[in-house]
């Protein structure tokens, strides 16, 4: 398996350190990017080739990873056309629909988009992947063992709900450290230290939620287990329900829905 990275950031380095521990050779792992200290940060790290251009050299790689901001993604597909022959190009940009970026490049249909999430970083994540129809299952099978690199791996037959994979796991952790500052925030007015209140907060989310993952048993069967009639976490909970929060949550979810649908239309237009 060789694979190519347009974009040297974090989540392409999380992926490439994924790949590496999963037993790709670096000699195999190839990262082009504009900027001389990326690549010199990403040589450094990896032992891999890194390049300032889409070139020629791309011929022999089985996947091309986009892994660039989605305003840029127009240029560096256009520059990217040239050199494609068969290889499966896999985008992780957020919006970018894929008959777009199918348009960018020429009317190159062999693409699968994606979209991981930061706890990526620490091999954690989860990705949801859309396969375009000119994807065959040997192509899908590749993409899933790139992304599968750095965690789990989710795929939808609807190209379109990848925008509510964006709103719900890669934007997600997002949500999840806003939780965390707020029961940092109760803790603190509770009287204790900053410290005090991380330690409870963060280990309190990383136990529920491999709790969760283990059990397999539906959220709200968990939450009632903890949950005693006129109890602590009863009167936590009413208070939640009073001022409408699970309600705001999911208003919140499908507003960032929305925005995705929104940056493909803007961007799309390109």
């Amino acid at each position: 398996m060789k694979i190519a990275f347009i974009g040297g950031g974090n989540m392409a380095a999380a992926l490439i350190g994924g790949l590496i521990k999963r037993g790709v050779a670096p000699a195999d792992i190839y990262a082009i990017d504009v900027n001389e200290d990326a690549r010199e940060r990403t040589a450094q790290q990896f032992g891999i080739k890194t390049g300032a251009a889409a070139d020629a050299a791309l011929g022999v790689y089985d996947a091309i990873v986009l892994a660039v901001k989605p305003q840029v993604l127009k240029a560096v597909s256009e520059a990217l056309a040239p050199h494609l022959s068969t290889q499966l190009v896999i985008s992780i940009a957020a919006g970018i629909r894929g008959a777009d970026l199918s348009r960018w490049l020429g009317g190159y249909a062999r693409i699968v988009r994606t979209m991981p999430n930061t706890p990526a970083l620490i091999g954690m994540g989860v990705t949801g992947l859309a396969a375009l129809p000119g994807v065959d299952e040997a192509s899908r099978a590749l993409a899933s063992q790139v992304l599968g690199a750095v965690g789990e791996t989710v795929w939808f037959d609807d190209e379109t709900m990848i925008d509510a994979v964006t709103a719900i796991s890669g934007s997600g952790p997002a949500y999840v450290f806003y939780f965390i500052e707020a029961m940092q925030e109760a803790a603190r007015q509770l009287g204790m230290d900053d410290a005090q209140g991380r330690a409870l907060a963060v280990a309190t989310f990383t136990g529920a939620a491999q709790l969760a993952a283990q059990s397999g048993e539906p959220a709200s069967v968990l939450r009632e287990r903890v949950t005693s009639k006129g109890g602590t976490t009863a009167a936590a909970l009413a208070s939640f329900d009073a001022q409408g929060v699970k309600d705001a949550i999911v208003r919140g979810l499908l507003a960032a829905d929305a925005r995705a649908k929104e940056m493909g239309d803007e961007l799309g237009k390109q």
